[in-house]
């Protein structure tokens, strides 16, 4: 089993790491190319308690996040909040990343400013299982270009002005990693649709009516957790390809089924109620009108 090591300060992370000091305690631009990496860290899961934003360019190694691992030989941006638990394997004889940056940065850096709330809304740090992000060559020189701002204002003699122009180099690297996210959800079509073809399937077999019967209507939890993804994410990719929430999906879903309950068996609306799930009929008939701003018996009787 291996065993956890959690870092509490970026000081504590260049200590670890055999890197000189940190010129500022709650914020750090470094190398990949300065980082030991030696075997035994393979058997450790890290947590931090601050921010990571990576890029690695040609690291020949195995990154979990979450339970999902990813192969580092191209260009790959990741994202990791405090306390969430990560490890990271080199095969034996590789070498360290050919190039690549961290930018580590604590969250009392954000305090009295504007990310100290909105980086909550940057929904890539909160994902349970991670998709790294995959840059064009574009794309890449657009964030270099950023971090290489910030690490010219993090080695200037400090003043009254430095946090807030480095909040902002910090907003606009999210706002960019943000816009390339949603491209990646389009770009990516195959993997996504794979997601939406068995969630589709997943949503069918929830739906049947003794399944709903039994179980009630699914949540999104669950539904995330059969698929093996965070709700955020699922949210994210359902909202870009589709419009609709998982929540939304979900309704949309559990109306298409009252609506071939209503138009095509005699059930009374109750029976159908219970079938789909409901305890109270009542509930049922206020949820089917809120979504189709008719009745269920008047969505029956369009169809005599």
């Amino acid at each position: 089993m291996k065993k956890l090591w959690r870092l509490k300060s970026i000081t504590e992370f260049h200590r670890v790491k055999e890197l000189p000091p940190p010129e500022h305690p709650l914020i750090s631009v470094v190398n990949y190319a300065d980082l030991k990496f030696h075997p035994e860290n393979n058997n450790i899961n890290w947590v931090l308690d601050f921010y990571s934003i990576s890029l690695k360019r040609d690291l020949a190694v195995k990154f979990k996040y979450g339970q999902q691992q990813y192969d580092f030989d191209e260009g790959i941006m990741f994202f990791i909040a405090p306390g969430q638990v990560f490890s990271i394997e080199m095969p034996q004889g590789e070498q360290p990343a050919k190039s690549g940056w961290m930018l580590l940065i604590h969250p009392d850096f954000f305090w009295n400013t504007s990310l100290a709330k909105n980086i909550k809304q940057y929904e890539f740090f909160g994902y349970a299982i991670n998709e790294a992000l995959f840059l064009s060559d574009r794309e890449e020189t657009t964030l270099i270009n950023i971090i290489d701002n910030i690490r010219q204002e993090y080695y200037t003699n400090i003043d009254q002005f430095t946090q807030q122009i480095i909040i902002s180099h910090i907003e606009a690297l999210l706002n960019y990693a943000d816009r390339f996210y949603h491209r990646q959800f389009i770009t990516r079509k195959i993997s996504n649709h794979q997601i939406l073809e068995k969630l589709e399937q997943l949503l069918d077999a929830c739906f049947k009516s003794e399944n709903l019967l039994n179980n009630g209507i699914p949540s999104v939890q669950l539904i995330s957790e059969k698929l093996n993804i965070s709700p955020n994410y699922l949210s994210s990719l359902l909202k870009t390809l589709t419009g609709q929430s998982t929540q939304q999906h979900l309704h949309s879903k559990l109306i298409n089924v009252a609506k071939e309950r209503l138009s095509t068996t005699n059930l009374s609306v109750n029976e159908i109620a219970y079938e789909l799930g409901f305890e109270h009929p009542q509930s049922f008939r206020k949820f089917f009108k809120s979504k189709t701003e008719m009745s269920p018996l008047k969505f029956r009787e369009s169809f005599s």
